[in-house]
């Protein structure tokens, strides 16, 4: 198979689709992998070092997508990427389609088999491909958190930690997966109060008894939320319902509740963003104020430290690659229903049922699509 790895083209995406490494792996199994030029400067990894690995580098963009049979992204395909399609073509990224259906319309019009990395899943229900990225976007939570909540930024000019006798940040969290776990660990780390609010009891006593009783774990409702806010310094929006948009959980009225400069982090953004007033922002102009909070919604926080997430990413991602690769994308999803799930469009159809919801369109089963086997 001939594989693509383009250069991203989302503002400020630093990371690249596959490591030199990875690379080599898909050449080492027989395949063929083009990799745009200078695609992996961002993340450390030079031109030479692709080559080195056994892949070639493509001239631009254009030359990737038209020669290759599977492209390797990081991020969904935006605008000028849509042209570049081809019909038949597999594309292995993240896709967050839910809260976009232009996207999801060119995939489907050029007939595109859409693989979404925050879909796949394995034997436990967890979201393997979606987890190394969760939990980078959780622990930049607090950081970029506690940076916009100094005043220069237009925060409330509080320190995380406090010092002797100033007490430090309230951090509230909503949500006890991936990123709100990782999210916890930071902000536990760097001596914050921090609250978590979850809807699984269950989860509540894993977390409970991993921090030792120094996290107050609340059971997530509009009620208790409410009630944590107005003590609030900062709050971490890190809810997800795979596949489809995210709930909004603060609404605007709730936002006056909240102290002057006080920061919202909203992770969920990728799948709409889990409070009323947020709107997706860029890692060039990361934030904005709206009723006196500071609102801070990159969609692609990882971006931001692209070596780090393209080394977790590549090595999440490349048994799948591979096993697209060796197999073809028909009988490797056929013979893995985890990789199924995966599937977002196929043969010009919504093939997710989540985001067929979020969308209100007809969805289809990705195998009675198939010819037969």
């Amino acid at each position: 198979m001939k594989i693509g790895i383009p250069k991203e083209l989302k503002d400020n995406e630093f990371r690249v689709g596959m490591t030199p490494a990875g690379c080599r792996s898909l050449v080492e199994a027989g395949h063929d992998v083009v990799v745009e030029t200078s695609a992996g400067v961002g993340s450390g990894f030079e031109d030479e070092e692709f080559v080195g690995a056994g892949a070639t580098i493509g001239p631009d963009a254009d030359h990737v997508w038209s020669t290759t049979d599977m492209v390797i992204k990081v991020k969904e395909p935006i605008e000028p990427e849509y042209s570049r399609m081809q019909e038949g073509q597999t594309l292995f990224t993240y896709l967050h389609l839910a809260p976009l259906p232009r996207l999801t319309e060119v995939l489907c019009e050029r007939k595109v088999t859409g693989i979404a990395y925050e879909t796949i899943t394995d034997r436990r229900g967890g979201l393997p491909l979606l987890a190394p990225m969760s939990e980078v976007a959780g622990r930049m939570s607090v950081m970029v958190g506690a940076t916009y909540m100094q005043a220069p930024h237009g925060g409330c000019g509080v320190l995380i930690s406090g010092v002797p006798g100033v007490p430090p940040a309230e951090v509230v969290v909503i949500g006890g997966g991936i990123v709100g776990l990782n999210a916890i660990k930071i902000a536990h780390g760097m001596r914050a109060r921090v609250t978590v609010l979850e809807t699984n009891p269950d989860r509540m006593r894993e977390l409970d008894d991993l921090f030792g009783g120094t996290v107050t774990t609340i059971l997530s409702n509009p009620y208790n939320l409410e009630a944590c806010l107005p003590s609030a310094d900062l709050v971490i929006g890190a809810v997800l319902i795979p596949g489809r948009s995210a709930p909004k959980l603060i609404t605007r009225d709730m936002l006056k509740l909240m102290k002057k400069g006080s920061v919202l982090v909203d992770v969920a953004v990728d799948q709409g963003g889990c409070f009323e007033t947020t709107r997706a922002t860029t890692h060039s102009d990361p934030v904005f104020i709206e009723e006196d909070i500071v609102h801070y919604c990159v969609a692609n926080m990882p971006g931001a430290v692209p070596r780090t997430s393209t080394l977790a990413l590549t090595n999440s991602t490349l048994p799948y690659a591979l096993a697209l690769a060796n197999k073809g994308a028909e009988r490797a999803v056929r013979e893995d229903p985890h990789l199924l799930e995966g599937v977002n469009t196929y043969q010009g159809h919504i093939t997710c049922a989540p985001v067929a919801e979020s969308q209100n369109l007809p969805c289809r089963k990705v195998l009675d699509l198939m010819p037969s086997a």
